[in-house]
């Protein structure tokens, strides 16, 4: 301040008086430029120090400014992740170190009128799931996933047995870096024919399975083996699949010999309308062989009163169709949506049957064709509640049997079981599910039976988004 306003004075002085600048000397004009030389030069060096503060304090600002951003950002992550991991997990929320690892709690409270044991009318050579009465902790489910490395992921689901012991549902390696839309995954897996039949049990969306689950596949089929699938590269969904497997599950038989047992064809097409609607379509082909395949319990027509033991062994073949549409306003799933579902099996086996193994043994030809549909919709009406009905049907058609068992196996049953399901469920977060349903049941013929369920499923942990 003092430079200015002294170099102002000099300057005012030398244009207010320049007739004394004239008359003096040359020696006094030279100190006069030399002090006004100096004083410029502190001027332009304190203007220069200014600016270079300046710089410094606008870098330090920008730097006081990230930092607080990445502490708000690395805040908001982990309240994030403390009360919904979730959201972390929806992403993957895995690495080559860091395996996402998820408890899924579950159980039910079940009335019914009639034996859960009692198999649906002509499909008691089948496996029968069925229920449990009262209260019931079904079965919870531990899950690890993680990246192996650049070109594997792996992924085990073990279910706790709520008598005792763990069962593997699923445990395989899937590979990431094929390219080109291929992608192979083997090991033990559900095998990816029809559309329920990978989605594991905490992710449907009734109490049980449709009937036409329970009676051809046991619930699920399960597979050891080889899967192998394509996605096209085009903008609609088309994807195309085969698998080869050991045949473990039914309606095959486990094996004691080298190859496959089994095999399975599938194809999914499907497609987005506008931002409302999308929807997909998908075939199916499952051909295995059961050797020595034993049914306790049937009630033939000469049996006893808790029916005998029979034995098959030859092909089975299933077919199937399904199809599933969803809808939902602006987009929007999380306030309101639409799901509509069916699918369609027909299953056609030939080969030998034993009838009555422990008594009169009698081998005899046996085959039959059997199918089953069902169409369900769940319907979203608000956020967190939902709502859902459900129609199953099955038809164990008409054996052909031969000569030594006619007057044995029951070959027409004259009746095609039914069940009508509907239900009410309420998920606080995508955490938490409680859920209420009723059926009427008619699979077994003469036995018509009421029934009330109540279901909770509570998830722990990192575990990934499920497929459409």
């Amino acid at each position: 301040m003092f430079n200015k306003t002294y170099l102002g004075v000099a300057i005012a002085a030398l244009l207010v008086h320049p007739f004394n600048a004239s008359a003096a000397s040359d020696a006094d004009l030279q100190a006069i430029r030399e002090q006004i030389q100096q004083l410029k030069q502190s001027y332009e060096q304190r203007i220069a120090q200014l600016e270079q503060r300046l710089q410094s304090a606008e870098a330090t600002s920008k730097q006081a400014v990230a930092a607080a951003a990445q502490a708000q950002t690395t805040a908001q992550q982990t309240s994030v992740a403390q009360t919904a991991p979730r959201a972390v997990a929806s992403t993957g929320g895995e690495g080559a170190f860091n395996p996402a690892i998820s408890l899924i709690l579950g159980g039910t409270y079940g009335t019914l009128r009639q034996n859960p044991a009692i198999p649906a009318t002509g499909f008691a050579m089948n496996p029968n799931p069925g229920h449990e009465r009262g209260f019931n902790l079904g079965e919870s489910e531990l899950g690890i996933s993680a990246n192996i490395d650049a070109n594997y992921r792996g992924v085990a689901t073990l279910a706790l047995d709520p008598a005792g012991g763990v069962g593997v549902e699923n445990a395989f390696v899937q590979t990431s870096a094929l390219g080109n839309g291929l992608n192979l995954k083997f090991g033990r897996y559900f095998s990816g024919l029809g559309y329920l039949n990978e989605q594991h049990a905490h992710a449907w969306d009734f109490v049980d399975q449709p009937l036409v689950y329970a009676a051809l596949w046991g619930n699920q089929l399960g597979e050891d083996g080889l899967q192998a699938k394509w996605l096209a590269p085009t903008d609609t969904f088309i994807e195309v699949g085969g698998e080869l497997g050991r045949g473990r599950g039914f309606p095959g038989s486990d094996r004691i010999k080298n190859g496959a047992g089994s095999g399975v064809l599938f194809a999914h097409v499907g497609d987005d309308i506008g931002i409302e609607h999308s929807w997909r379509f998908g075939a199916s082909l499952h051909k295995t062989h059961a050797a020595d395949r034993i049914s306790d319990a049937v009630p033939d027509l000469l049996g006893t009163a808790g029916g005998v033991s029979n034995s098959f062994s030859g092909d089975s073949q299933t077919t199937g169709l399904d199809f599933v549409w969803k809808y939902s306003p602006n987009g929007n799933i999380s306030e309101r949506y639409l799901k509509l579902q069916g699918e369609y099996f027909r299953r056609k086996e030939s080969g030998l049957l034993t009838y009555d193994t422990a008594g009169a043994n009698l081998t005899d030809s046996f085959s039959v064709t059997q199918s089953g549909w069902y169409l369900q919709s769940v319907y979203q009406f608000m956020p967190r509640w939902r709502a859902g009905l459900r129609y199953d049907r099955l038809d164990p058609g008409i054996a052909s049997v031969g000569a030594l068992n006619v007057g044995n196996v029951i070959s027409s049953y004259g009746f095609q079981p039914t069940r009508t399901s509907l239900m009410l469920d309420y998920s606080q977060s995508e955490f938490s599910r409680l859920r209420l349903q009723l059926a009427r049941d008619n699979s077994r013929q003469g036995l018509p039976d009421n029934q009330f369920f109540v279901q909770y499923i509570m998830s722990l942990g990192a575990h990934g988004a499920h497929q459409y």
